[in-house]
């Protein structure tokens, strides 16, 4: 797979939006994060962990994978279903049934407005905003999309909104609800900003989780040695009578080290998100002053060929001992640094383990027939793999 990357388009929501979290900053930025870093938390990984719903939206998505039947299947509609699902039952509090035609339009709506993030024509909405945003064209479309989202995510909000109870935060919106109730000095709360909050969430939970297991059934169709090995230390370690574990991570140290090739290899975010310097820094003996956008080159650190050993080679020994223990790389930054490093890492990190692990130990997955797979990526929001088609063998027959 080529590394040579160019820089994209920022997406048509910086000329929209001024709120959320991803497209912010100052006061607002600080508190809207710190809220929604305390709500995941409180999810995901405090009184009601996520991990169950992640366990149990597997089931389903594993039941897409059965259906194909061993032939030669598409599996990016049914991941896509699955990691939207676990956002939608953090922010919604309920997920959706895979042939729910609303559930299928909203992750259109969203593959419209990713397809348009790498065409030149987001280039030209965010050089001449006033100008394009008159003129018709294929822009108009992601436009077109965000209103829709904005729509659906608004009709949730009023659905919670008849059914809301302040003594219990059932979701995302009802803690979000609660701030807005409470009016403290300086709040920054209000539905607008809610709606954009919701949807930040959907573009960074579900577009970069979907597309890294997208690149790993293909990964591990391209070498059916390493999935091998994967499947064996799960048969040794969970065995097939029960799902696995977060806690079994520790004694998974290959298959750690796999996922985590993957994500070094895969490299979705290339150029994480635009920077903006808060002061003047001197830095590699260059000037930069304070208030310039940069944007930091994730690619030059996951294949700096002094840190790893194979750089453009998938190869899990990158993160194994000479004793097979999993071991970590300061060099291994897929979800960037800093203060605005990716809100959503323990989910992702939680999402990427269970959902593959669970995969490995069900499936086998290998290309069809005569075909080759290709490593070649499509530019958008994320590198994503280009459509592929893969063979889903069930291990348990």
């Amino acid at each position: 797979m080529s590394q040579d990357i160019t820089v994209g388009r920022v997406c048509f929501k910086v000329c929209i939006f001024q709120s959320g979290i991803i497209f912010n900053n100052g006061h607002k930025w600080r508190q809207q994060r710190r809220f929604a870093l305390s709500t995941l938390k409180y999810f995901g990984f405090g009184k009601k962990s996520l991990e169950p719903v992640i366990l149990d939206e597997f089931t389903h998505c594993a039941e897409e994978f059965r259906s194909s039947k061993g032939k030669p299947f598409n599996p990016r509609l049914a991941i896509n279903s699955a990691v939207s699902n676990i956002i939608c039952s953090l922010v919604f509090g309920h997920r959706f049934e895979y042939s729910d035609e609303k559930f299928r339009k909203l992750l259109g709506m969203f593959e419209d407005v990713f397809r348009m993030q790498a065409s030149i024509w987001t280039g030209l909405y965010n050089s001449f905003p006033v100008l394009m945003r008159h003129l018709p064209g294929p822009h108009q479309t992601g436009r077109q999309a965000w209103r829709k989202v904005q729509d659906f995510v608004r009709e949730q909000i009023n659905e919670h909104k008849q059914t809301w109870d302040l003594s219990e935060q059932r979701d995302f919106i009802d803690c979000y609800l609660k701030e807005i109730h409470m009016g403290r000095v300086d709040n920054t709360f209000d539905e607008e900003n809610l709606i954009v909050c919701v949807m930040d969430l959907f573009l960074a939970g579900t577009e970069t989780t979907s597309t890294t297991l997208r690149w790993a059934f293909l990964y591990m169709a391209k070498y059916p040695e390493i999935q091998e090995k994967v499947q064996a230390e799960i048969d040794r370690v969970i065995g097939q009578s029960r799902q696995p574990s977060m806690e079994d991570r520790a004694n998974l140290p290959y298959t750690d080290a796999v996922i985590h090739e993957i994500q070094r290899m895969g490299n979705i975010v290339p150029l994480s998100l635009p920077h903006s310097t808060n002061k003047d820094v001197q830095l590699g003996g260059y000037s930069i002053p304070k208030g310039v956008t940069i944007i930091p080159n994730l690619t030059s650190v996951l294949f700096d060929k002094n840190e790893w050993e194979t750089p453009y080679t998938f190869n899990p020994g990158h993160f194994l001992s000479e004793e097979g223990k999993f071991v970590t790389q300061a060099a291994f930054i897929p979800f960037s640094a800093g203060k605005r490093l990716c809100l959503g890492e323990n989910l992702a990190r939680m999402e990427l383990f269970l959902f593959f692990t669970s995969s490995m130990q069900h499936f086998t997955f290998s290309m069809p027939a005569g075909v080759k797979p290709s490593m070649e990526y499509r530019l958008g929001v994320t590198l994503a793999p280009k459509d592929y088609e893969v063979c889903v063998t069930s291990r348990q027959e």
